[in-house]
């Protein structure tokens, strides 16, 4: 695809963390973007907002056929990191029915496709550990029917895994990073685990970077690729430069908080996203973190500024 502006595009999930920052990059460049949600939005950069339960089968193929992309970002997903059975069905009807929905219609439409897997997946890179979540096998799950769907019906799809994933605008401050961030921001002290868990930490436009390579490239169509730096960072270090990027007086506590059970260490092996889209990330971690805190930073000013 040589041209972005000629190009409509449909983003779900866009409400979403990556999603929002995928809208913006791709309106930036002069795409036409429809973008789907199951609430209402208000459109910030141009682009236009549907709403739509794609685990409904009949609306999600009325969505395809109303607004007839030739590339789809599918990004929504019922993202939870909890280890309770009460998350099974919510994740099971989002991340399979919902993708298989999607993949039914693009290929009904002949829509291109760019699937959001997650680093979480039993997958060659982790030594095809087991699932440790409803989350991770969900979207497992989805992956294998992205693949099928290539293999018997030749749908253009291609799967991108993002590790762990942090930036500005984050809208579960339950996360780590923005967590602590805003902690440290407002003179709290956080509740921390040990820290022990270790991730492969990737800044929120890195990762947009690749979605648009495997919007523009075939090359990567069949495959599915890790989207992240191949470095393992515990937890306990992300905290510590966070306080020290924030300038906190205080030392970090850990341990004053349960660590969840059942985590596996994941990272990225980036050689074929390199091979397949000439993709690198390019934010070191501390410069990724300290945009982030600048952003959260900003925010915080904003809210206490007079009316």
């Amino acid at each position: 695809m040589s041209r972005w502006p000629e190009t409509v595009v449909l983003v779900t999930g866009a409400a979403g963390f990556i999603g929002s920052h995928l809208v913006t990059r791709l309106r930036a460049l002069g795409v036409q973007v429809h973008a789907v949600s199951r609430r209402p939005q208000r459109a910030r950069h141009g682009e236009i907002w549907h709403m739509a339960h794609l685990s409904d089968a009949g609306a999600t193929m009325r969505l395809f056929q109303s607004v007839r992309p030739s590339v789809l970002f599918h990004l929504a997903a019922e993202v939870t990191g909890s280890r309770g059975d009460d998350v099974v069905r919510a994740t099971l009807e989002s991340n399979v029915i919902g993708t298989v929905n999607v993949l039914a219609a693009a290929r009904e439409c002949g829509v291109k496709t760019v699937l959001t897997g997650s680093i979480e997946e039993p997958r060659p890179g982790n030594g095809h550990a087991p699932s440790s979540s409803a989350y991770a096998m969900s979207k497992w799950a989805a992956t294998g029917y992205a693949q099928l769907y290539h293999r018997l019906w030749d749908l253009p799809v291609t799967v991108l895994r993002p590790s762990m994933v942090y930036g500005p605008a984050q809208p579960d401050t339950t996360k780590l990073v923005p967590y602590v961030t805003l902690c440290l921001l407002r003179g709290q002290r956080p509740r921390l685990t040990r820290g022990t868990k270790l991730a492969d930490w990737i800044y929120v436009d890195d990762v947009v970077d690749a979605f648009v390579l495997a919007g523009e490239s075939d090359k990567a169509v069949g495959h599915a690729l890790d989207i992240g730096t191949g470095l393992k960072t515990p937890a306990s270090e992300i905290v510590e430069r966070l306080y020290r990027i924030t300038g906190a007086s205080t030392v970090p506590e850990f341990g004053t908080a349960p660590d969840r059970p059942h985590d596996i260490t994941q990272v990225g092996d980036i050689t074929p996203a390199a091979d397949q889209l000439g993709w690198h990330p390019v934010t070191e971690l501390d410069e990724g973190l300290r945009r982030t805190v600048d952003w959260y930073a900003s925010q915080e000013c904003h809210k206490e500024s007079p009316a």
